[in-house]
């Protein structure tokens, strides 16, 4: 079984949980999550999305940029025949006692999963915390559906 949780938007990510505890985690920047999904597809998976609405005082062409985006991985998820559960963030947050707060997330994250490799790049120096929290909602997943 792969757990997968998929934090949408421009600095998200995708990460990957195996039985094992073995961790792998994609900034969703520049991403083919097409070419990651199809070739774990042999093995079940179990998969968080992130459900997200639009922000207030958002802009109108980021929002729907951002629809577009969470649309198109939606369909990925659907063209790659991967069942998905769309789960809010006060859902899956509440179950490692998070709020807004993007440090905590890295945090708890690490605590989870200290060898996680949380950084974009190899050249980063700040971990991202789209990429933790994708982790904990693949944590979320195995945990919880």
């Amino acid at each position: 079984m792969i757990y997968v949780g998929i934090d949408p938007g421009k600095h998200g990510a995708v990460a990957f949980l195996y039985e094992t505890g073995y961790t792998e985690v994609y900034p969703m920047e520049n991403l083919s999550i097409v070419g990651l999904l199809s070739v774990r597809r042999p093995e079940p998976i179990r998969c968080c999305l992130e459900k997200v609405h639009s922000m207030p005082r958002q802009g109108v062409a980021s929002t729907f940029n951002f629809g577009v985006g969470y649309g198109y991985l939606k369909g990925v998820l659907d063209c790659c025949q991967i069942s998905y559960q769309e789960i809010p963030p006060q859902q899956w947050k509440k179950e490692f006692g998070l709020n807004t707060d993007k440090q905590k997330s890295i945090e708890v994250c690490k605590q989870l999963f200290p060898n996680a490799n949380l950084l974009p790049t190899e050249r980063s120096k700040k971990e991202n915390d789209g990429m933790a929290e994708a982790l904990l909602m693949a944590e979320y997943a195995r945990r919880k559906l």
